[in-house]
């Protein structure tokens, strides 16, 4: 995947500007989106051994331009490990309502889906909440405000048939009656599994799951590289399972922004994306629509 070697203690902070983003400094939006390379259709990512096979609904950005929407447009730090963005055709980037899904992957290895079946959801939930309740003191401290988990937006689900999982959390920056919405896929294969994250307001969640739920069969991975394709003889087997995967470095006892390790940085990154799109989107990042620029 993964979506972080950054320290945690980064996530908040607005980057600064690259070279890329000094020759972009003061184009306008629309100036920006034209310069995107939006490609359709069968989409390899070989860093990945996978593709996706994408219908007239979405478009994919590249790793390059995926890091310029994320980091010149959006104002997020530097992420080598973003290897592209899948975007619906409406609505834009740009438009009200817009969300967008980051593609990473981790080859941590193969995923055990022992666990799947045995996971109690509900426990599993109370025991994520309490954890970020326990980590607010440290965020507080650290000057970054409190985070809850308000409950899931929509319940994990594991479908052991095409080892593809997926869920969505209700999360709520600093009390802010705005809560923000974190979907999630996960593609298990036989090296790793390919990370496909959404964030956006809890208003957009109707959209959001339909779109998401629209792209689960859309991903796959290539031959000799599926979960199938195993071979528990040479292959390397990751330390966690499905449970893991779902409550990230919480799940791993390691606490929400407690630490600045490799695992809490890995599984939760992209929530902080959600700090930019609490109350709204890509039209409050740029103010009036009518004099807007990307920096």
């Amino acid at each position: 995947m993964s979506m972080g070697l950054l320290v945690a203690a980064s996530l908040l902070c607005v980057a600064p500007f690259t070279a890329a983003a000094q020759e972009d400094e003061g184009i306008s939006v629309e100036q920006f989106l034209q310069s995107l390379q939006f490609r359709s259709g069968a989409i390899e990512v070989p860093q990945a051994k996978a593709r996706f096979n994408l219908d007239a609904d979405f478009r994919y950005l590249d790793q390059a331009d995926a890091r310029r929407v994320l980091e010149d447009m959006w104002g997020n730090p530097p992420d080598e490990d973003v290897l592209g963005m899948i975007v619906p055709r409406s609505p834009g980037l740009a438009d009200d309502g817009s969300w967008a899904v980051v593609v990473t992957y981790a080859d941590d290895g193969y995923v055990s889906d022992e666990d799947a079946s045995r996971i109690d959801y509900t426990k599993l939930l109370h025991e994520m909440q309490e954890q970020t309740r326990e980590a607010n003191p440290e965020r507080e401290k650290a000057g970054y405000g409190t985070l809850q988990l308000v409950g899931w937006a929509v319940p994990p689900r594991y479908d052991g048939a095409s080892n593809k999982l997926y869920w969505a959390k209700e999360l709520e920056f600093n009390g802010h009656p705005n809560h923000s919405l974190n979907y999630d896929i996960r593609v298990l294969g036989r090296h790793g599994y390919l990370s496909l994250n959404a964030v956006s307001g809890m208003s957009e969640l109707a959209q959001v799951r339909e779109g998401m739920e629209k792209l689960l069969p859309m991903a796959e991975f290539e031959q000799g590289a599926r979960y199938a394709d195993h071979n528990p003889k040479t292959d390397k087997v990751a330390a966690y399972g499905v449970a893991t995967l779902i409550g990230g470095g919480l799940a791993a006892k390691a606490g929400l922004f407690a630490k600045l390790g490799l695992l809490l940085a890995k599984f939760w990154k992209l929530l902080l994306i959600g700090v930019v799109a609490l109350g709204g989107t890509v039209k409050k990042l740029f103010g009036d629509r009518g004099n807007r620029t990307v920096r």
